[in-house]
Formats: structure tokens, sequence, C-alpha cells
């Protein structure tokens, strides 16, 4: 089983190892376009901040992000499972899992990224701040740019198991995954439920959405499912007492869950 996560814009100040190298990265094969937009994020730094900072969708009180993004050739680097500490990391709260549900995370997981394409947790990165939505000098938008080199490396991690995708939207934009593949992906949205006047009302969640998915994979994790279908993979969520609603999909195309929670 594949699961494939969002990155979080919240990530860890510093690192504290060796800097980085891009060859010891998982996926070498990305390495090429690795290094195109590390290229570009360091031509964007030359220029005046005011285009860097429109470039990376910051705003002016955010240019210490444009001094780490400066930094990233010599930075220290840490696991990627440290880097990331946004909403959906802190649920996953890896530190705290059993070593055997930390070994099968290793395996299993993959972080999507606009600078990295995918790494593992325990790929070792430096702090950044790169979007997919980021627009960067030469090489135009990251979707496109990844694309091409997402599909093949996506395809032979997943190998013949199961798929399960969080990642958000815009990170999906650059690898959709098609026919087979696909009918093997699960992909799930988290909605809220709650009584309105006396009528179940549903609606679709941002900050919860993120926590939700993190102790949705903890909980696969800690309960070390190895789901060997998308079938199966839907019932492990069901019998850890999820609420899942599955949404009708076209053959060739991934399968959408709706988990509904109640509280948030």
């Amino acid at each position: 089983m594949l699961i494939l996560l969002p990155p979080s814009e919240g990530k860890a100040e510093a690192g504290a190892g060796r800097r980085l190298d891009l060859t010891r990265l998982s996926l070498p094969e990305l390495n090429p376009v690795r290094e195109q937009v590390l290229a570009a994020l360091l031509t964007l730094r030359a220029g005046p901040a005011e285009a860097a900072l429109t470039a990376l969708g910051l705003g002016s009180g955010q240019q210490g992000e444009l001094r780490r993004n400066a930094r990233l050739e010599r930075a220290a680097t840490a696991p990627a499972g440290r880097i990331y500490t946004g909403v959906l990391y802190e649920a996953l709260d890896l530190a705290t899992l059993p070593a055997a549900a930390q070994r099968a995370a290793a395996r299993q997981v993959l972080i999507s990224s606009g600078l990295w394409g995918a790494v593992r947790l325990t790929d070792r990165i430096p702090p950044y701040r790169c979007p997919i939505g980021a627009r960067l000098p030469g090489v135009g938008a990251l979707p496109a740019l990844w694309r091409p080199v997402l599909g093949p490396a996506l395809t032979s991690a997943a190998g013949t198991g199961p798929v399960l995708d969080l990642r958000s939207g815009a990170y999906a934009a650059a690898w959709t995954p098609r026919g087979e593949l696909a009918e093997r992906t699960v992909t799930v949205r988290v909605l809220h439920e709650r009584e309105v006047d006396g009528t179940a009302v549903r609606s679709v969640v941002s900050h919860f959405n993120k926590a939700t998915k993190g102790r949705l994979v903890r909980d696969l994790l800690l309960h070390d499912v190895r789901a060997r279908s998308a079938d199966a993979l839907v019932g492990a969520l069901r019998d850890l007492k999820y609420t899942v609603c599955e949404q009708p999909s076209a053959p060739g195309r991934s399968r959408q869950i709706d988990v509904v929670v109640s509280a948030l």
C-alpha cells in the first residue's frame, strides 16, 4: 500500500544534520527536475524581493522565507517527517508511533512537494518554501514541470497494491493516476456532519480535514493495516470505525470516499 500525503506550509525552523545531498533522496529519477527547481529558487532570491514574494505567493512580512530558500544548498537537513509540522503531521505524530509503525510509515508514505516532487519520511531535506502553485523563473508552472517525471516514478512506487491519496487538489494536479492504477486508488474527502433545524447537514472542512487525514494514517499504521486492494483498504477504514461513504466513480478513475466526522 502506498500513502500519498500533501506537504505542509508549516515547517521546522532548521535542520540538525548534514547538508542537502540529492543523491541520497528517494526516487532519484526525480533529481534532474529537483535541480531545476532548486536553481530557479536561487535565481528568484537574487532578484527583486517583491517579485520573489509574488512568485511564491507570500506576503511582504514573509521575507524570511526568501532568506531560508537562499540557504537551501548549505542548510542543515532533517528527515522530512520532522521538517513538516502542519496540522496533518501534528495529528499523525510520527515520533510517538511504535517502532514497527514508524518502519511501516517509512516504507508506505510519500509526501508530495513543489520542490522535491515526492520524498519519503526518512529523506533528509532542509526547511524551504516552494508551494506547488509557485511560478518560478525558467520553469513556469510546477505541476506541468513535474507531471512527466512524477507519473512513472509514482506508478512504480505504487507497485501492485492500493494507493491512499490524501493530497490536496493542487498537488494532485501534478500527477493523476489513470486506468488500472486509478481503480486501485482511493481519494478521501472529509465532511463534517452537524444537525441544522433537525436535519443532518454535511459540509467540507479545511483545517480539520487535515487533522482527520493525519489521524486516519496514524490509525492505519498503528493497526498494521496491509490492504492488498482498494476494497480491502475501504473495508479497513470501516473496521477502524470511520464513517465512510463511497461516491460513484467511472471506470479508469480514482475511487472517492467521504469520511464523515461529527466532532472537529
